[in-house]
């Protein structure tokens, strides 16, 4: 019996339509922060990009059993100590601060995500060492996205370069499989041991994501549900691709044409 969460050929057509519409608006606002801007506005830019290409947030109006109020805003923006899951709001970015925008699109059924921070401004040399580090794991992880291989692959390599850096490891959060649903199986950490885990088949879609900090890896939510923030309150970095997994090595979905797929 095929596994459910293998896709067709035409189901990945379809997420890789999605993938490079959500790469777009990634794209945009990467180029709108600055300081001075709000997350709100980043917000409200990235709902008009999604509606404009056709497509909705997989994130706005989500649901977690045990939080009372759905998600209420298209991006995730998690500045500075928040880790995942930070709610928009009207405060102004400055020099100094790192800001993790993490979005979700639904486009011809199926859904795409990614992630990426900046910095704003200038920011000290350990916390640029941070943002470089969360993302070269990102794309050592996605190089273990390799039919028959298995997801503790991705994790330990994310790890193998994260922790001799220094920097902590997020466990309580980890990526995912993704397709029809925003999150599907497997559950993908970004730590672990090689050869564990689920096997990794042609056609399966999932969403890397490493999530690093400054200090310690334990975390915890806010009041208000959905905010993840360090326990320390020591800063963290979160990158994020849709990766297909085929026949001739992993694909990235969540780039634009012409940008590189590995």
């Amino acid at each position: 019996m095929r596994n459910k969460w293998v896709k067709e050929p035409w189901e990945l057509a379809l997420m890789r339509n999605s993938g490079r519409r959500l790469a777009e608006v990634s794209a945009a606002l990467r180029e709108s922060v600055r300081v001075g801007i709000s997350t709100a506005e980043l917000d409200e830019l990235a709902e008009k990009m999604i509606s404009d290409l056709g497509g909705v947030p997989s994130f706005k109006g989500y649901r977690v059993p045990g939080i009372p109020n759905p998600f209420p805003a298209t991006i995730c923006a998690s500045p500075n100590e928040q880790v995942v899951h930070g709610i928009p709001t009207d405060t102004p970015l400055k020099s100094g601060d790192i800001i993790s925008i993490d979005m979700g699109m639904i486009y011809g059924g199926y859904h795409s995500d990614c992630a990426f921070t900046l910095a704003v401004g200038d920011v000290t040399a350990e916390v640029a060492h941070l943002l470089d580090v969360t993302e070269r794991s990102l794309y050592v992880g996605i190089a273990q996205a390799t039919p028959d291989n298995r997801t503790g692959d991705i994790g330990h390599a994310i790890q193998s370069l994260v922790e001799p850096e220094g920097f902590g490891i997020v466990r309580e959060y980890v990526g995912h499989g993704i397709g029809r649903r925003l999150h599907e199986r497997p559950s993908v950490p970004n730590f672990g041991k090689p050869g564990r885990l689920d096997i990794l088949k042609p056609g399966m879609c999932i969403a890397i994501e490493p999530m690093t900090t400054l200090g310690s890896y334990d975390t915890e939510a806010l009041e208000d549900g959905w905010t993840v923030v360090t326990i320390d309150r020591r800063l963290s970095a979160h990158f994020e691709h849709t990766v297909a997994v085929t026949p001739n090595g992993p694909e990235i979905l969540t780039v634009l044409d012409g940008q590189p797929r590995i």
